[in-house]
């Protein structure tokens, strides 16, 4: 009896336990609604390239070709500004002060070389001509009894030591009259109308040289300070640039070199010149040198002191790989070519790798874009750099690239 219940109770667990494995396996089984909908959620592949048919190639006149080694010009980026040199420029000082009497020029106004642009009243001038007149006369003496002295010691009548002192009299009154004759000149007076009584109060003021009026810092009735500038004048005519050249391209500026600049100021006006001088030090601490270009015909270009430019130094030529310039274009801020992948069967059964000249119509070509870093651009040919490298016989896209651009564009907005 006993053993007939124990049989029946491990019966009863051994179902129990087979309930249990069913239930835990069910429950770990994904419903078939979920995996539909994680299938639906795995992200598509992106299309690859652009494929063009190639009646469409025709339509546009897209060509193939290959990325060539081309002998292109090689320039040296730089920038700098416009400066004048220093003989060109000047401020107009005065060595004996005064009050300003009149002033004859406007700011921005030419003047010419000699050109009076103000006087100025000061009585000292009175003094300094009267003190010249008072040393002709002092020097007429001085000759006489010089000329007397002379004669007597010809004659054996007078003394050696009266002749020296005659003679020592009429050096030293020279030397004063030649003193006060450059002082009267250097204030703009004529020593020989000093001589004959013709005295001025007013000091002139002479443009040093030719030029444009910059500044006016005096005025009417104002007080002039020897050796502060009353105004200055800037000539133009002989600007030139200096440009700021780096130590990576230190040693491939040479003067001669020819120099194509930008006017950054004036719509990208260019203008040409040519390096007459490097400097041997850098610039403080930046590393950089001053080359100093001359400008052609800087008088023409109407060109200021001043002015920021940005140049390209011509160092020769040098061998490049390039591309035909419309062979790159640009989008989102970066450069690029396209390349021809691979030639395709339109129908899909077959592909190719290799870009067969023997294209028919029943074939369709699939180009993709590689990135490139632009340099100089000569004889309608750019340089490149390729940002990963690409194969050496790869065909790339030499005209119409910019219509495959249009198209993969017009692919990616209907994908969205």
């Amino acid at each position: 009896m006993n053993t007939l219940i124990i049989k029946k109770f491990q019966l009863g667990l051994a179902a129990m336990f087979a309930a249990l494995l069913m239930f835990t396996s069910c429950s770990q089984q994904p419903k078939t609604g979920d995996n539909e909908e994680a299938k639906s959620e795995k992200p598509k592949a992106a299309p690859e390239g652009v494929t063009l048919t190639q009646s469409q190639l025709d339509a546009v006149g897209i060509r193939l070709g290959s990325i060539e080694q081309k002998n292109l010009k090689s320039v040296v980026k730089a920038s700098g500004q416009l400066e004048v040199p220093p003989q060109n420029k000047a401020e107009v000082t005065l060595l004996m002060g005064g009050v300003v009497n009149q002033v004859f020029v406007l700011e921005g106004q030419h003047v010419s070389k000699g050109q009076k642009l103000a006087t100025i009243e000061n009585n000292q001038l009175i003094q300094l001509q009267q003190d010249y007149m008072a040393a002709l006369s002092s020097l007429s003496y001085a000759a006489k009894e010089y000329e007397r002295q002379r004669e007597l010691n010809e004659a054996n009548a007078g003394t050696g030591k009266i002749y020296q002192q005659s003679q020592t009299a009429l050096q030293n009154e020279q030397a004063k009259v030649s003193a006060l004759s450059r002082q009267l000149r250097q204030v703009g007076v004529s020593p020989e109308s000093a001589a004959h009584g013709r005295f001025i109060t007013q000091i002139p003021v002479y443009a040093p040289i030719s030029g444009t009026i910059g500044k006016i810092v005096i005025q009417t009735g104002s007080y002039a300070e020897p050796a502060r500038p009353l105004m200055n004048i800037i000539d133009n005519s002989k600007v030139h640039c200096d440009l700021v050249v780096y130590e990576k391209d230190l040693f491939k500026v040479k003067a001669g070199q020819q120099v194509s600049f930008i006017l950054t100021n004036q719509n990208n006006r260019e203008i040409t010149g040519k390096i007459y001088g490097v400097n041997q030090s850098f610039e403080n601490e930046s590393k950089a040198i001053i080359a100093h270009a001359v400008i052609e015909q800087a008088a023409k270009n109407n060109l200021i002191q001043g002015m920021y430019v940005s140049a390209l130094i011509d160092v020769g030529k040098q061998e490049a790989t390039a591309v035909p310039t419309e062979a790159v274009i640009k989008t989102g801020g970066k450069e690029y070519i396209y390349y021809l992948v691979r030639v395709a069967e339109r129908s899909g059964a077959k592909e190719k790798s290799e870009t067969d000249e023997e294209d028919t119509s029943g074939k369709s070509y699939v180009f993709e874009k590689a990135e490139v870093v632009t340099g100089v651009s000569d004889l309608g040919y750019t340089e490149i750099r390729l940002v990963k490298a690409l194969p050496k016989d790869i065909k790339i896209v030499t005209k119409g690239a910019f219509y495959i651009l249009s198209s993969e564009n017009a692919t990616g907005d209907e994908e969205e």
